[in-house]
């Protein structure tokens, strides 16, 4: 099962943003998309999620085309996003965060349901926080509820845009730790981030992005001893 983007170029009027992407993610790993801001990195995520539409170029899940497809019709295929803003119910429980979601997709009994809960909290590190409300949470633990609430959808892929930026050095390891976690799930996870050392320690492969072209694919540490990508992204100096 894989994200495949074929010979994508974008165009904002005359401005040319995105210059002929390909791009693979297969299942069961964590692909970066490192760029400085206006490299295209953004607007390559919001393709792939569907909530921009390319000017030419396919967008393939697995075999089919989704190019054209919408992005609430995308993640009933499996393809979720966590945005950069916290998005849990603030007023309402940690436990009842995930209920609330599950009672709303599925025909499971109360037991069943209440069993998947369960198993989420311990799963993600939050069982001893269940009776807390949302809102009294650190910003690592609002991270790990979202993140146990996209589970209940059950996922295929999920795409976290700049996860790490603003957070502090505690909060960007437990991110870094549920990416593995959700790796070790299955899920391919996609991640746009122009944080070198974040993105270093969690992705099997890397696209770095400049000027709406794709200069270097590949594992990380051999992307970012590329000699192009020295020059025109790390300033010569990793």
């Amino acid at each position: 099962m894989k994200i495949t983007c074929e010979n994508v170029v974008k165009k904002f009027g005359r401005k040319l943003v995105l210059k002929g992407i390909n791009l693979c993610v297969n299942k069961g790993e964590v692909v970066g998309l490192l760029g400085p801001n206006g490299s295209g990195k953004t607007t390559l995520f919001n393709i792939i999620l569907g909530v921009v539409i390319p000017t030419k170029g396919k967008v393939f899940f697995n075999k089919e085309e989704v190019t054209n497809l919408p992005i609430h019709k995308r993640a009933l295929m499996g393809i979720t996003y966590l945005q950069q803003e916290t998005s849990v119910f603030r007023e309402l429980s940690v436990y009842n965060n995930l209920k609330l979601i599950l009672e709303f997709h599925e025909k499971s009994n109360k037991d069943s349901i209440e069993l998947k809960i369960e198993n989420l909290l311990k799963e993600f590190g939050i069982y001893g926080l269940k009776d807390q409300f949302a809102s009294d949470l650190s910003g690592g633990e609002k991270r790990r509820l979202e993140l146990a609430r996209m589970m209940t959808l059950s996922p295929k892929f999920l795409l976290l845009d700049e996860p790490f930026v603003g957070i502090d050095p505690k909060t960007v390891k437990e991110i870094q730790k549920m990416v593995l976690l959700l790796k070790e799930r299955g899920l391919g996870v996609i991640i746009t981030d122009h944080s070198v050392d974040a993105l270093k320690d969690v992705v099997d492969r890397l696209y770095v992005i400049h000027k709406g072209e794709i200069i270097a694919n590949g594992e990380p540490e051999k992307v970012l001893n590329d000699k192009i990508v020295k020059e025109v992204y790390l300033g010569g100096e990793i």
